[in-house]
């Protein structure tokens, strides 16, 4: 400090930025009246995710599901585990909440909050089965680069969220960015690359096509998938 003041407190670098856009007046009415059944809050204590679902099963996380089609779609194939989906953008999460409840699940949970400190301050180590991270913001521009979510520190995060064997899952149609998760997660002591050192994924390894990845696939972008294993 100088001049008795307070230097101003530093900012977080973000990911993400929030651009709202239109919404529904289905998603309105999700976000208004579900999120007491099916949504957590982004701040508190660790959770106990067993209390949360009622019983103890497998727990994945998606970190930005999106409008949470493909979300959806893993949760409905796979009654025997449960699934956390994080999204700081309220039409998606308006949209998934409404197609939980038209499909009655109770294995999904939604958290409409920054990703990162969720994963920070709500979930405990070793208490994850799966992290999954499909098509992040790029952030193609090189003086972003601090700005995507896959760096260092966020890979020993996920690693000490998951349990041993637990597999992180992530997917991108950016080449470069690409690249950047597979040199920075193969850097990772606490990770194993599940293709070998320096290979991506031959196919989507289980993933469920997503309609964004459609769109791109058209536009004839190239898709990687990378998995890993936790040590």
């Amino acid at each position: 400090m100088t001049g008795g003041q307070e230097h101003p407190r530093l900012r977080p670098v973000r990911s993400f930025v929030r651009r709202e856009g239109r919404m529904t007046d289905g998603q309105k009415r999700a976000l208004q009246d579900l999120m007491a059944r099916y949504g957590l809050d982004g701040d508190g204590p660790a959770l106990d995710l067993p209390a949360v679902f009622g019983r103890l099963a497998p727990v994945t996380l998606e970190i930005g599901f999106g409008n949470g089609e493909s979300l959806l779609e893993m949760a409905r194939r796979a009654p025997e585990q449960d699934f956390l989906g994080i999204e700081v953008h309220r039409p998606g999460v308006g949209h998934l909440l409404a197609r939980v409840e038209e499909l009655a699940l109770e294995n999904l949970r939604v958290i409409c909050h920054d990703g990162v400190e969720v994963l920070r301050h709500r979930i405990a180590s070793r208490s994850l089965d799966g992290v999954q991270l499909y098509f992040p913001d790029p952030w193609h521009k090189k003086r972003h680069h601090k700005r995507r979510i896959v760096q260092p520190e966020w890979l020993r995060l996920v690693a000490d969220r998951l349990k041993p064997g637990g597999r992180l899952h992530m997917a991108t149609d950016w080449q470069d960015y690409a690249e950047h998760m597979l040199a920075l997660a193969d850097a990772e002591p606490a990770l194993v690359n599940c293709a070998g050192p320096g290979c991506f994924m031959p196919d989507r390894a289980g993933r469920p096509e997503t309609k964004f990845e459609r769109r791109g696939l058209a536009r004839g972008h190239g898709v990687w998938d990378l998995v890993y294993s936790k040590a």
